[in-house]
């Protein structure tokens, strides 16, 4: 049969072929709604949770210190026999000015131990940044590269993780420590890695 003899043929195909991008289109807008109401973005799962902590050894921030002695950096080691959060910063993060405040208390808290990692910065700036909201880490390791960013699978500056007494990692939160989420998610992780034994 020639599409003379049935010309409805090539006009379905056309209709199809015709609504094919828009069916694409709403199939998107409707996995973008899911997506966006499928719950706190900073809960992304990070493949290293139950994994060990990455070992990097990061230089010290070049010229900071406490007390007139240097800060250390970060040793691998660190992250065995103690809970420890780390926190992932920079002095250009506008989040991480945010969550500073916080991470000042946490730092006060003894049970487990606060390390960062400033991520891309500058030292001057990072050393004014901690000048100016007050530096609450034991340790803070230097990573100007970003290659150890890239081994702790950090997706954007700010991030912070939990690490259980056996040095892996118990959780990942994605984004700025925040007055809600101190509360109702990172306090209660950091309390069920101080329970558990290792």
């Amino acid at each position: 049969m020639s599409v003379a003899e049935n010309p409805n043929r090539p006009v379905r195909w056309h209709r199809v072929l015709m609504l094919l991008p828009l069916g694409i289109f709403l199939g998107l807008v409707v996995l973008f709604l899911i997506q966006l109401n499928a719950g706190d973005p900073s809960l992304v799962p990070s493949a290293l949770i139950g994994h060990q902590a990455p070992q990097t050894t990061l230089p010290p921030i070049a010229g900071l210190e406490r007390d007139g002695a240097p800060v250390p950096g970060i040793d691998p080691a660190d992250f065995k026999g103690a809970v420890t959060v780390v926190n992932v910063w920079a002095s250009w993060c506008v989040p991480c000015h945010d969550e500073a405040p916080l991470l000042t208390q946490l730092g006060k808290d003894t049970r487990f131990r606060l390390i960062g990692i400033n991520y891309k910065d500058d030292p001057d700036n990072a050393r004014r940044f901690l000048g100016r909201y007050g530096d609450p880490f034991i340790a803070a390791g230097a990573d100007q590269s970003g290659r150890a960013a890239i081994d702790w699978g950090v997706y954007g500056v700010p991030e912070t993780f939990v690490i259980g007494r056996d040095g892996r990692i118990a959780y990942k939160l994605v984004g700025p420590i925040t007055p809600e989420n101190y509360e109702t998610v990172l306090k209660p992780q950091i309390d069920k890695a101080l329970a558990a034994k290792s």
